[in-house]
C-alpha cells in the first residue's frame, strides 16, 4: 500500500459550536533551495487528499465542481469538474452581491416616505395619508414607530382620510415562478413586495414571528400569538397542552392567497416554548396596518380605513426613513443567507436603471455589472437573486472568477466583511457558518458562502494557508442523496487552511482518508431559522 499523508485535523473533526472568536494567526517559514521541490510535493498532496475527501460516500453519484486557486501565487491548486453548470443554491447571493454593489453602490439607500395629499399645515390632512415603499428590507416594527413620531412631530395629528400604501416602486409579481408552491408559508420564500415588514432583528421579511407556550394544565389551549399582530392577520388557534414529556407537535400554517393562521397540535406540559416564523400574505398590506398602528400609538387619528393608493402628483412630503446603507445590509443578507434580500436588491435594480421593479428587469443589469467587475461568468444562467430556483446555473470556475475580481474593487472590505467567518459564535459573524469548522486552523480563517437546496450543498469564499498564503475556493455539490456534504466541504476548508508550499509533508502513520470520520455541524433547532437556507421540515 502506498504510504500517504494523514489530514492532521480533517481526519478526525468533530464540529462543536464555537464559544468564543479565534484568529488563526499564519507564519511564513523561511525558504531554503529545496523549496521549489517541497511545493511541488505540498501541491500533489494537497491534490491527493482533496480527491480522497470528494470520495467521500456522502457524495456517492453527485456531480461537484471544485476549483481552487492561490490568489497570491496566481496558480491553480486543485480543479475537479470545474467548467460544469451547477445549480448553485444560495451561492447564488454572492452574484447578486456583487451586481448590487456595482449597480447601486455601496452607500445606496432604501427610502421610505410618508406624504399627505393635502397641506397639513394646519395639523389636519384633509383627505388621505400616503406611505410609499422602495423596498427596505429593515423596516422593523421599531422603524414604523419611529417614522410614525416623525409625522407626528411635524405638526400632524389627523388624517380625515385613508392610510395607503404605495408599493408601485416594484411590480405585483409576489413569488417568482420559479419557486416551489408548497414553499410559501415558510419564511426562506415570503412574497416580495416593495414594501414589507422585517418581523425581527434578522431583517426576514414578509413574515410574522410565531410563539407558542403550553398551557397550565394537559387538556387546556396552548397560547399561540403571532408578531406583529395587525387587524388584517388572524389566528385560529386549535393547539393545546398535552402530557408532560410528551410529544411536541405544534404546528401553524396558512392556507395560500390567506391571512387566516391555524395553530395545531400540541405542546407537552412544562415543556419549552415553540417559536418560528411564518410568511404572511400581501405583505404590503400587513405593512400598512402595521404602520396604522403606529400612529394611533403616536397620536395621529386616521378617521379612513388601510388600503393602497399611489402617491399624486403634488403631495407633500411629512416624514421620509432612508435604510442602512448597502455595504451594512450585506452582513444580514449574507451572513444569513436572507432570501428575500436577494430578491429586493434584483427589484431595486432594475428600478433604478429601467424603472422596472421586476426580476426580469433587475436581472438584466447582473451580466453588464459582472463584466465591469471583471468576473468571468459567460456560463451563468440567473433565475433569481437568492438561489431559490433551481433554474440558476453557474460554474465552480465562475464563482471563483468572481472571488478574484472583486478584490479590486472599492469595496471589497465591505464584501468581505459580509461573509459568514468560521466557527465565530457571534451570529452577525458567524452566520451560517458559526457552528462549522470550530477548533481547527479554519476557525476565524475561513470566509465563504453558503448554500443549500435537496441535492444541493455549496461553500465558496477565501482561506489563508498556514504560510500566509491567499487562496479561493469554490464547491458546489449536485446530486446528492441524504444530508448535505457539510462534513466534506469543511474538510477542504480546513485542508486549505493547513496547506503550506514550503512546510514538509507529515511523517505520520500511512492512512487513507475516506471522510466518514468528519462529522457534520451539530444540527440547529429544527423551527425559525437555523443554518440552513430554508426549513429542515422541507429538507429543502
Amino acid at each position: 500500500m502506498p504510504v500517504r499523508r494523514v489530514i492532521p485535523h480533517a481526519r478526525t473533526l468533530l464540529f462543536t459550536i464555537a464559544t468564543s472568536a479565534a484568529l488563526v494567526v499564519s507564519t511564513t517559514v523561511p525558504a531554503t533551495a529545496d523549496t521549489a521541490s517541497d511545493g511541488r510535493d505540498a501541491l500533489a498532496d494537497l491534490r491527493r487528499d482533496i480527491d480522497a475527501i470528494l470520495d467521500d460516500p456522502a457524495l456517492a453519484g453527485a456531480v461537484s465542481g471544485v476549483l481552487v486557486r492561490s490568489l497570491s501565487e496566481g496558480d491553480t491548486l486543485y480543479g475537479r469538474d470545474a467548467a460544469t453548470r451547477l445549480i448553485p443554491a444560495s451561492n447564488m447571493k454572492l452574484v447578486t452581491a456583487a451586481a448590487a454593489m456595482d449597480v447601486l453602490g455601496p452607500e445606496y439607500t432604501f427610502r421610505t416616505t410618508v406624504w399627505a395629499g393635502e397641506d397639513p399645515s394646519d395639523g389636519t390632512v384633509d383627505g388621505d395619508l400616503y406611505i410609499e415603499g422602495t423596498g427596505d428590507p429593515g423596516l422593523t416594527v421599531d422603524a414604523f414607530a419611529e417614522l410614525a413620531a416623525e409625522v407626528a412631530d411635524s405638526g400632524v395629528a389627523e388624517v380625515t382620510g385613508d392610510l395607503l400604501a404605495d408599493d408601485t416602486w416594484f411590480d405585483d409579481t409576489r413569488l417568482h415562478p420559479d419557486w416551489e408552491r408548497g414553499d410559501e408559508p415558510f419564511y426562506y420564500a415570503a412574497q416580495i413586495s416593495a414594501l414589507t415588514v422585517a418581523a425581527n432583528q434578522d431583517l426576514d421579511t414578509g413574515v410574522v414571528n410565531v410563539t407558542a407556550v403550553p398551557g397550565p394544565r394537559v387538556g387546556a389551549p396552548a397560547d399561540v400569538a403571532l408578531e406583529p399582530m395587525t387587524d388584517n392577520l388572524s389566528l385560529d388557534n386549535r393547539a393545546g397542552t398535552g402530557r408532560p414529556g410528551g410529544q411536541r407537535t405544534v404546528d401553524v400554517r396558512r392556507p395560500s392567497g390567506s391571512n387566516v393562521f391555524t395553530a395545531t397540535g400540541s405542546l407537552p406540559l412544562g415543556g419549552a416554548p415553540y417559536s418560528t416564523l411564518r410568511t404572511v400574505h400581501e405583505p404590503t398590506d400587513h405593512a400598512a396596518h402595521v404602520f396604522a398602528d403606529a400612529l394611533a400609538d403616536a397620536g395621529v387619528k386616521v378617521h379612513g380605513t388601510v388600503g393602497r393608493g399611489t402617491v399624486p402628483g403634488g403631495a407633500d412630503e411629512v416624514a421620509v426613513r432612508h435604510s442602512a446603507e448597502l455595504s451594512d445590509l450585506l452582513i444580514p443578507f449574507m451572513k444569513l443567507s436572507n432570501n428575500g434580500h436577494g430578491e429586493i436588491l434584483i427589484k431595486a435594480m432594475g428600478a433604478e436603471t429601467r424603472g422596472e421593479g421586476t426580476w426580469q428587469a433587475g436581472l438584466t443589469q447582473v451580466k453588464p455589472a459582472l463584466d465591469r467587475i471583471g468576473a468571468d461568468v459567460t456560463a451563468l444562467r440567473q433565475a433569481d437573486g437568492s438561489g431559490l430556483s433551481r433554474g440558476n446555473l453557474i460554474r465552480a470556475e465562475g464563482v471563483l472568477s468572481l472571488l478574484d475580481a472583486v478584490r479590486d474593487e472599492p469595496w471589497a472590505d465591505a464584501w468581505l466583511r459580509s461573509l459568514p467567518v468560521a466557527g465565530d459564535s457571534d451570529r452577525m459573524v458567524g452566520g451560517t457558518l458559526r457552528n462549522r469548522m470550530a477548533g481547527t486552523p479554519a476557525e476565524g480563517n475561513v470566509r465563504a458562502k453558503t448554500g443549500t437546496l435537496t441535492g444541493v450543498s455549496a461553500l465558496s469564499g477565501y482561506a489563508t494557508a498556514a504560510d500566509g498564503e491567499e487562496l479561493a475556493f469554490a464547491i458546489i455539490n449536485n446530486g446528492h442523496r441524504g444530508p448535505a456534504p457539510r462534513g466534506v466541504q469543511d474538510a477542504i476548508a480546513v485542508r486549505l487552511a493547513e496547506f503550506s508550499r514550503t512546510a514538509p509533508t507529515s511523517g505520520d502513520t500511512p492512512a487513507d482518508y475516506r471522510g466518514g470520520s468528519v462529522a457534520p455541524a451539530p444540527d440547529a433547532q429544527r423551527h425559525g431559522r437555523g443554518d440552513l437556507e430554508c426549513t429542515w421540515a422541507e429538507a429543502c
